[in-house]
């Protein structure tokens, strides 16, 4: 991984959260790249190979050319054909070493932790980073882990050097506090959507925040 630091946004397009709102992935897509993202994540639980890669490459062409990392959640077999640059895997998908020797070296892994010893095991692995939640109660799970809060975000902090993301009911609230507890970065699903406020808007008062 570049010795830059690491982006301080991380938005997540979730397929579902973007079919239940009627919005294209398109449109976010546009959006995010128009507010300055510089790496984001593509999730699709539900859909066939097939559609994934569709919508995966709508991203990659608004992307394309651009300096942001595209990471596909889950699905390690279709990285290089998405064309993006890392996978994001959680406990219960591939390990982080498995899901390393399919997308290789040079692109990145990342993986999903909820306590304190997965944090631990994470730490040992070559994940690129680690993320940690949820920090606070989220909806965009219905199987959520148990809240972490911002003390389980710094005792992550003491437990890895790698890059930190802090996800679950990350807000432009309470967003500072999450960086200010040792994340790195903060990923965000369906605080990109606020009533009356475009993408590109909500995007660019998160990055403000987090300068």
């Amino acid at each position: 991984m570049s010795q830059q630091r690491f982006p301080r946004l991380y938005p997540i397009v979730d397929q579902e959260l973007l079919e239940l709102r009627g919005v294209a992935v398109s449109r976010v897509a546009e959006d995010l790249k128009a507010a300055g993202v510089i790496l984001l994540q593509y999730r699709n639980k539900v859909g066939e190979p097939d559609s994934i890669l569709r919508h995966a490459s709508v991203i990659w062409e608004v992307f394309a050319g651009s300096d942001c990392q595209l990471i596909l959640n889950d699905y390690a077999d279709l990285v290089g054909r998405a064309g993006f640059g890392g996978v994001h895997v959680g406990q219960g998908d591939l390990s982080p070493e498995d899901a390393r020797r399919v997308v290789g070296a040079k692109r990145w892994v990342g993986v999903s932790t909820h306590s304190d010893e997965q944090v631990r095991i994470a730490n040992e692995t070559s994940a690129d980073y680690v993320a940690v939640g949820p920090v606070f109660a989220t909806s965009t799970k219905m199987d959520a882990e148990p809240v972490i809060g911002l003390d389980g975000v710094r005792r992550a902090r003491a437990l890895t050097k790698k890059p930190i993301v802090a996800i679950g009911g990350i807000t432009r609230a309470n967003a500072r506090s999450v960086i200010d507890a040792g994340a790195d970065s903060v990923a965000v699903i369906s605080a990109l959507f606020v009533e009356g406020e475009t993408v590109e808007k909500v995007v660019g008062d998160f990055l403000e925040i987090l300068r």
